[in-house]
């Protein structure tokens, strides 16, 4: 499992011109499935994603978890963190899951984030979505749950 990670000031999901999802400070989670994950992947990188320590103390340090900043997550589904671009110049999504299992263990990751008290939002699982945002700091992050 991968899940890009952008500390925003805000973020929104626009489908079909209907704003779906908004948050304010906090974390904008792009998140792809491959096909090897299992359920303790989903469960470590949950765990990783509640205690990554991203937002800024009162030193300017990255210092405080999204809990002790009371912030947000908004989660958009991203079959694309898997493309293979080692072939040619047109991406290979082979290592991605199956839309099935993708949409299982994306709404399972966001139920674990939610029993853990964080308030998200979701994007639409494969719809083609507007996603805007400001990135704060820029902090941009990159998570493997091979590799957490």
């Amino acid at each position: 499992m991968k899940i890009l990670i952008q500390r925003v000031q805000n973020a929104v999901v626009v489908v079909n011109s209907q704003k779906v999802a908004e948050i304010g400070k906090g974390m904008l989670l792009f998140v792809g499935i491959g096909k090897d994950d299992s359920m303790e992947d989903v469960e470590r990188i949950a765990r990783k994603v509640m205690n990554l320590r991203i937002f800024e103390d009162e030193q300017g340090k990255m210092n405080l978890n999204i809990y002790q900043i009371h912030g947000q997550i908004l989660s958009v589904s991203q079959f694309t963190l898997y493309a293979d671009t080692k072939k040619g110049n047109r991406p290979g999504f082979d290592k991605s899951a199956v839309p099935e299992m993708a949409k299982a263990y994306w709404e399972k990751f966001n139920d674990l984030l939610r029993e853990n008290r964080l308030n998200v939002r979701e994007g639409v699982f494969g719809a083609h979505m507007e996603v805007n945002l400001i990135n704060d700091g820029p902090v941009t992050i990159l998570l493997d749950s091979k590799n957490c």
